[in-house]
């Protein structure tokens, strides 16, 4: 645990459009108090709310993961898509964190969680955190699953603890991918945090009508087709199944700390995610 924060620590701040709402946003990180946890503050509202970034705030996961928090007027305070940058501190050892932001969604940024990366890749916060914080308080000794028809996620015992995804589309340019990788600060922001949302032509003007996607854009998603992608070139050829797996280790940083487990997923969602972490927050609990 740590204890002292270093001097040089100041906050950081970065802005852009959020994916579901096209609104600008801005957030501000700053070191917070050990014990605390990751923690989202709304400025932009009466009394500057507070939203737990645990398993507990979760209000839904229709194309990202939310968090919500009843205000003490019986309002709910809400923030969307945040789980690239909760995977972005969470794997470099940020177990305490103030998020300031005054806005209801966390930036899409690029569409990945390299900006994030990048910058808590500079910062002596991090550094210092990773030496003396611990990632897997809890080993798994049996496998956890949850499925739902062909798509499933697990936690498996594990000697390390690594993410394997698979992913399969009807789209010649995806098709089935799959990639692994073990829990890593200094590779998370080489090999995992580059790689970007994705969605499909076809689709985008039936989720635009529903209310979603409406800050996506060429510029911060890949967009593919039947024909092929809309905007190469890709950053890694499997790049789709890299972003779920980004996806996955955001949803389940909301644990706290990633358990001692092989976390294996194929073609699930963050409503998967969030039910696994679930099924193994009771184990912590218990």
């Amino acid at each position: 645990m740590l204890t002292n924060l270093p001097e040089a620590f100041t906050a950081f701040t970065l802005s852009g459009v959020g994916l579901h709402s096209g609104l600008i946003s801005t957030v501000t990180i700053m070191p917070a108090k050990p014990g605390t946890g990751r923690y989202f503050v709304r400025v932009d509202q009466p009394g500057q709310p507070i939203i737990q970034a645990n398993l507990n705030s979760v209000s839904q996961t229709t194309l990202s993961t939310e968090l919500a928090q009843e205000t003490t007027s019986g309002s709910l305070v809400k923030v969307r898509t945040v789980e690239h940058l909760l995977a972005a501190l969470s794997v470099n050892g940020i177990a305490d964190a103030r998020i300031e932001i005054d806005g209801a969604e966390v930036p899409l940024l690029d569409g990945s969680a390299k900006l994030w990366a990048d910058v808590l890749a500079e910062n002596t916060l991090t550094k210092q955190i990773i030496e003396h914080n611990s990632f897997s308080p809890l080993v798994i000794q049996q496998p956890i699953v949850v499925q739902e028809k062909d798509s499933f996620v697990a936690a498996m015992p594990s000697f390390e603890t690594r993410f394997t995804y698979g992913i399969e589309f009807p789209y010649d340019a995806i098709g089935n991918q799959w990639h692994s990788w073990t829990l890593n600060p200094s590779d998370f922001a080489r090999e995992i945090a580059p790689a970007r949302t994705f969605g499909f032509a076809e689709g985008m003007e039936q989720l635009r009508q529903a209310g979603l996607i409406k800050g996506g854009s060429l510029d911060n998603a890949l967009v593919c087709s039947h024909q092929g992608w809309l905007n190469p070139p890709l950053r890694f050829t499997n790049e789709p199944a890299r972003h779920k797996l980004l996806d996955l280790v955001g949803d389940l940083s909301l644990l706290g700390n990633f358990p001692q487990a092989h976390f294996l997923a194929y073609k699930a969602s963050h409503k998967l995610h969030i039910q696994l972490a679930k099924k193994i927050s009771l184990l912590i609990e218990n």
